[in-house]
């Protein structure tokens, strides 16, 4: 049984679902919608109608898919997005059953994500010249990365009232718009508050911008400014090839985990919203877990 349908196209409905019931960030809106985009298409050329199809249809078109060059993670994520897309119209009982309910989710080898060693953080950290405007703003920059593992976006989009200075402690805004607690060290702070008594002033002018890093017209500092600037400084101390925002935010966690840090602190602290995203960092901690067996295991010859 078919209930109608409101006049907004069922794609338009499912994004607006996304966005104010899930939460959903806007570049995840974006890649549902780019997916989805491409099943109409199919649908469209094969005659189908989106509420008459069955999982031989949805096989075809991840085949189809992933014939055009898809990796297996790009097939995981389609038919998550499938997935999800049916799960809401039989919510709005829309339809009884799923096409996509019996399909499983392609194996795929675990990534491990690239990271830093300590030596190398610490040369990137000494990179920029604090004797200038811009080198405050970008030590700070850098310091608070690998001091909070945060995001790029969430570092772009740090408001001057979500940092508590005295107290060592962000309020940050993530993925879904959720909010979590993150805490930061003497060292950033230090550096923080160099740049917002000194070199800050001197690059908003007249501007008011609400975000605590701005570039030197005074404007929001973008995400592709703030990625730049850290390719530069890479490039500077030799790690160009393998840095990115991202890189400091895995090496953040791997260092936590390395010294022994708990995954649920962890997930905490990178606002994670499954433990199981978290477990990955566990795959980059092979040395210390070897140490930690080699002190205590009862018949280790290397105590």
């Amino acid at each position: 049984m078919v209930k109608n349908v409101s006049p907004r196209t069922p794609l338009e409905q499912f994004l607006i679902y996304l966005e104010f019931e899930k939460g959903f960030a806007a570049n995840t809106i974006l890649s549902y919608r780019r997916e989805l985009k491409k099943f109409f298409a199919f649908l469209k050329k094969k005659h189908l109608d989106y509420l008459h199809v069955d999982e031989t249809h949805i096989l075809d078109f991840i085949r189809q898919e992933g014939r055009r060059g898809g990796a297996v993670s790009s097939q995981a994520h389609l038919i998550s997005v499938l997935k999800s897309f049916y799960r809401y119209l039989l919510q709005d009982e829309l339809l009884e059953f799923s096409p996509v309910s019996a399909v499983s989710l392609p194996k795929k080898w675990i990534k491990l994500p690239k990271y830093l060693s300590i030596d190398d953080i610490a040369r990137l950290l000494e990179a920029p010249d604090q004797a200038t405007t811009i080198g405050k703003r970008d030590k700070a920059v850098l310091e608070l990365m690998y001091a909070t593992g945060l995001r790029i976006s969430e570092v772009t989009q740090l408001k001057l009232a979500d940092v508590y200075l005295d107290e060592e402690f962000l309020r940050v805004l993530g993925k879904g718009r959720k909010e979590r607690i993150v805490p930061f060290n003497e060292i950033s702070r230090d550096c923080l508050r160099n740049y917002l008594d000194l070199s800050r002033p001197l690059l908003v002018k007249q501007a008011r911008p609400e975000q605590i890093f701005v570039n030197y017209r005074g404007a929001i500092f973008s995400r592709q400014g703030l990625w730049k600037m850290i390719k530069a400084y890479g490039q500077m101390v030799g790690l160009a090839r393998r840095l990115t925002p991202h890189v400091l935010r895995h090496s953040f966690a791997t260092h936590l985990v390395e010294r022994g840090a708990d995954l649920r602190s962890v997930q905490m602290l990178l606002g994670h919203s499954s433990i199981t995203t978290t477990e990955i960092y566990t795959h980059l901690a092979k040395d210390q877990v070897k140490r930690v067996y080699d002190q205590f295991h009862p018949r280790s010859n290397k105590k």
